[in-house]
Formats: structure tokens, sequence, C-alpha cells
């Protein structure tokens, strides 16, 4: 099948994000001096506006950067830590055994705003005003709500009226839920935006000064205030299905910043492929490379029985890693650089075999033992009432009879100069989470990731970092940047985004064909999300998976779940060509409103 639309290109600048608004924003950006990170930090601000359903202010994000003339990739960490009353014990103390999903218990500190931040100040060129007049507009003016947002506030409905009323200011402000398309405001966020720009324009005329104050406005100012006494207010019902008091204080917020630091990285060929550190997920995508590096996957040809079984098998092993050894390096002891090393992806790529795995599989870098979390009964999920459902899994995603869930954001931006920017923010959804009635947004819920069990990398501690799904890529070409991307989709983002680069390095396919081929991935590892579910043995695989391809690989042991065409993630990425004349993007036809623009 022909891809739906040309990859784009042009010579000014180019980006592709989650929604359109996004991706115009950052153009606008572009086109009025600014540079990529600028262009990402305004889009940042407008997609916390424009899909409340997957992102906010009280949520996270991670940033990868590659700043021209350098030959290096810097991470960008706005991943907030868990508060400092977050022990174990705290939560067996209130008979609670495993973080849930939704309420005030699972929030950490909001990394979002420090890190869209971190990247104005250190790698932009434009004043906070200019970056956030767009989000401010859109918040106040209004802005046609999509489908998605609107299912989620109108399921949720009940739950605003009764019990989060903040969020019912925020999201029903008309009484009853807002109909998809119609024209949506969030006049108090937009305030808050505001405020936060006027305190900095109030302390400094210099541009450095006031990104500082509005930093400082948010993380011990007016918001951590703000937040601290809605803490403080009483409890809010959440999954367990009582009223809990969350963990988080205004200390916690005071004491964080954002991180800045040398990106993970291995080489492919002639590519050299970077991701944030195992804080995130992001390894793990290096990790899958090393291990295809002993197959011809050319030879194998795409979409072929062999390449997808071969792909399947080594994502098992490398997310059986990712479960037993990843977790805030400042806690615990990563063994990257084995995990990442070509001796034990050779050792580990004889474990492929011709028969699908159904076993989780982590390995023992350096001959140590590997830890693995709890694991729940495979399929687990949400039970009760439908609400009660909904508020058990701690996806954004409203539950639905469909495995073709779609979550988070992205925005990615290349400029003139040759600067290359991936984000992806999530977190602070208004699924999971009370909305502050004061502020327009809710808390993120990242901690649900973690688990009460002491001894795992990922087990909670007070200050740390929950692992995240998070993974944006970039990627340099003999040195020259190439392409910066990412996807929505939790677990999934570091499949459908490593199927993506093979399409391009592999198969020789342009940005916008190498969205578009047919997506796959495997559930063998138990979900970063509450509550941990995992479905062993089973691919699923979009429809227009060739028939006798299915077949072989039902064959080969694979349960293989077919879904609707076009449903497993929206890949966008931003980058130049491979001789450097042409910055170009793309961005996947699924779930129809990511677009990538070019000028």
């Amino acid at each position: 099948m022909p891809p739906s639309k040309p990859e784009l290109r042009g010579c000014l600048g180019a980006a592709a994000g989650t929604h359109w608004l996004a991706s115009s924003t950052a153009m606008r950006i572009l086109t009025g001096g600014g540079n990529a990170f600028d262009a990402a930090v305004a889009a940042g601000f407008v997609l916390q506006v424009v899909e409340p359903h997957f992102n906010g202010p009280g949520g996270e994000v991670s940033i990868v950067v590659h700043q021209a003339g350098r030959d290096d990739v810097q991470e960008i960490c706005g991943q907030g830590p868990m508060p400092l009353a977050a022990t174990p014990a705290a939560f067996d103390r209130i008979g609670v055994d495993s973080i849930p999903g939704s309420g005030l218990l699972p929030a950490c500190v909001p990394g979002a705003f420090g890190g869209w931040l971190r990247l104005l100040g250190e790698f932009g060129t434009m004043r906070l005003s200019d970056v956030l007049e767009p989000a401010i507009g859109y918040a106040e003016k209004g802005f046609p709500l999509l489908p998605e947002t609107a299912l989620a506030i109108t399921t949720l409905a009940p739950l605003f009226r009764d019990e989060w009323t903040g969020s019912g200011r925020t999201y029903l402000t008309a009484g009853p839920a807002p109909a998809a398309g119609s024209r949506f405001r969030n006049p108090v966020l937009a305030q808050t935006y505001q405020r936060l720009l006027k305190t900095a324009e109030a302390a400094s005329t210099d541009r450095d000064a006031q990104i500082a104050a509005a930093q400082d406005a948010f993380y011990r100012g007016f918001v951590a205030q703000e937040i601290a006494d809605f803490l403080a207010s009483g409890p809010m019902l959440d999954a367990t299905g009582r009223r809990n008091h969350g963990l988080l204080t205004g200390d916690d917020l005071a004491r964080w910043e954002p991180s800045v630091a040398t990106a993970v990285s291995r080489s492919y060929g002639a590519y050299h492929v970077a991701k944030p550190g195992p804080w995130s997920q992001g390894p793990v995508f290096l990790q899958q490379l090393a291990l295809l590096e002993g197959f011809d996957l050319p030879a194998m040809g795409p979409g072929s029985a062999d390449y997808l079984h071969t792909v399947v098998e080594c994502t098992k092993l490398a997310m059986a890693d990712r479960e037993a050894w990843y977790g805030d390096p400042e806690f615990t002891d990563v063994p990257l650089e084995t995990l990442l090393g070509d001796g034990y992806a050779q050792q580990r790529r004889a474990l492929v075999g011709e028969t699908a795995t159904r076993e989780l599989r982590p390995g023992a870098p350096g001959g140590r033992t590997p830890v693995l979390p709890p694991l729940p009964a495979p399929g687990a999920a949400g039970t009760g009432t439908e609400l009660m459902s909904q508020l058990s899994n701690g996806l954004p995603t409203i539950l639905r009879a469909t495995t073709a869930k779609a979550d988070t954001c992205t925005i990615t931006v290349a400029d003139r100069h040759g600067n290359l920017v991936a984000a992806t923010p999530s977190g602070g959804w208004l699924k999971s989470s009370p909305a502050i009635g004061s502020l327009g947004f809710p808390l993120g819920t990242r901690g649900q990731s973690m688990y009460l069990r002491p001894g795992h990398a990922n087990s909670l501690e007070p200050g740390k970092r929950p692992r995240t799904t998070l993974s944006p890529t970039i990627v340099l070409r003999e040195g020259r940047p190439f392409a910066a991307f990412g996807t929505p989709g939790g677990d999934r983002q570091d499949q459908w985004t490593l199927q993506f680069f093979l399409n391009l390095v592999e198969f020789g396919l342009d940005l916008q064909q190498a969205t578009e081929t047919t997506a796959f991935h495997t559930d063998q590892v138990p979900a970063s999300f509450t509550p941990h579910a995992y479905r062993p043995g089973v691919l699923v695989v979009e429809e227009t998976c060739a028939p006798e391809t299915v077949a072989a690989l039902r064959q080969r042991g694979h349960e293989v779940e077919l879904v609707p065409a076009y449903t497993l993630g929206r890949v966008c990425t931003a980058g130049f060509t491979p001789d450097g004349e042409f910055v170009r993007a793309a961005a996947s036809p699924r779930g129809r409103h990511a677009y990538a623009v070019c000028a």
C-alpha cells in the first residue's frame, strides 16, 4: 500500500507532533526566529492544553537534545521523584499493598514544567513570554476538543461531579460533558500560565533570570503552595475504593531540579542512537539493536515471519532485562555498560530460537542474579463498576474493548542550523488524579510504576524517581544529525519506534513510509502501569499483516492477535536528509491528529 502522504522536506525547519496545533505552534516559533528548542518548548506547553487526557503541567517529560556543531546528545530528565514521605511502611499503615494507579497516593514531584524550562534556558534563545503565549491563547480562547478527550470527560463525569470536584470545575465548566469538536477552554490554566509569566517578568528584564523566576514560582512559590494546600485539604477517592491523602509536600517540590546529562548511546552501523538513561526504559531500544546486529534483517525481508519473529524475540529478552535491572541510577546500581556490551548481546542472542518463548528471561550481567518484581496473574485487570475499573487501570486511556491503546504525547523538531530535539511528555492526565481547581490541572501518577517490595531496581524509596516509559530518540549518521522521533504507547514505545528505525536504515524507506508499515508488539513483560498486566506469548499485529505471515507465526508458537489496521502507535519524526541539504518530517496516520509540517 502506498504511503498516505509524502515525506515533507524544507529549508527552514521541520516539526512533527501528536496534535496538529502543537506542530503548527512549533513552526510558528521557527518562522519567528526561534530555534528547534524554543519551538519544542512552545509546542510542549500547547500539548498540555490540547491533549489534557494524555499530559499536563503536573506530569513529566523526557527530552533528548542535539546541538548543532556538537558530536553528542544530551538528555533532560523531567521526571520528578517520589515524596520523602513515600515509604513502603507508609502504604502498609493504610492497608495498601501496591501503589494505586489513580488518586493522590501515586503523585510525585511534577517534572514537566521544570523540564521544559530547562530546555528553554539552556538550549533555547527566546523569552518565556514567546513560548508561553500560544498555550495561553488556546487555554483562554479555546480549541476544538478531541474525541478522545470528550470520551474521557464523559466517562468520568460522575466522578468529577461527586468526588473530584476540582476536575468538575476544570472539565465540566458548562455543566454537561463537552462534545467532541466543541470549543473547549481552560481559563484557570491560562491564568496559572499568565501568573507564572507575570511573576517572572516582575523579577527581572533578563531572559535567563525570568526563566529562573518562573521555575521558582512553580516549585517554591504560588504553584507549590496551591498544590500543598490542595493535598492538605482532604482525602480523595482512588483505585483502592477508599479516600486517601497524598504524600507529596511543598518541600518535595522545593528540593527538586531537572537534570541535564549526556544521553546513553550505542552505534548501529553508520548510525549513533541516543536515548534517555535507565531512569527511563530508553536503553531497551539500544539493547534490542545490540541483539539484532547479529541477524541479517534485510535478507529476511520486511513484514516476513522470520523478521517479525526475530524482532519480537529480541524485544522479549531486552524488555526482561528492563524489568530486572532498570531504575533510578542514583538509587540503583544499573549494570548498563554490560547490558549494552557486545559480549552480553552475543550471549543473549543465542537464546533466540525457532519458536516463541513465553518465559520472562532476564540475564545475569557480570554474574549478578536478576530480581524480578512481583508478577500479577497474567492478563490481570481492574474489576468492579465501570468507574472503578477505569480508576484501577493506571493508563490515561479510557478502557474499551480493544487492545489498540494509545497514550502520551510526542513532539520532534529540526531547524536549519542543525539542531534536533525529541520530547515525550506525559502524566498529569485528567483520568488518574483530581484536578487542582485553583490551578486548572491534576498531578501525575507515575509513582504507580514502582513496587512496594524492597530489593528490586524499581522498588519504592523516598526521593527516588519512578522508572518511566517515556523514551524519545535522536539518531546521528556519520556524526551528523539524522532523525529525532518518538511515539505515544507506554511500554510499547521502544517497540514501535524500533520498527520505524529499522524501516529507515535496513529497508531504505523514507520517513513517511517508515511510519506506515504494519506495526506489532509483544506484551510479554508486565506493564509499567497498574495493574501491571502481561500476556505471555501474545503477539499483537495490525491486520495488514499478510495471512501467510500470520499462519507462519502461529506455527512458531506465537499467539497472534490481529487488531485493526493503523491503530498501533503514532510515530512522529523530524530530521535531515542524508546529505544534510534539507530538513524533513513525517507523522503516522494512526490516530488521525498527529501532523508534520515543514518550511
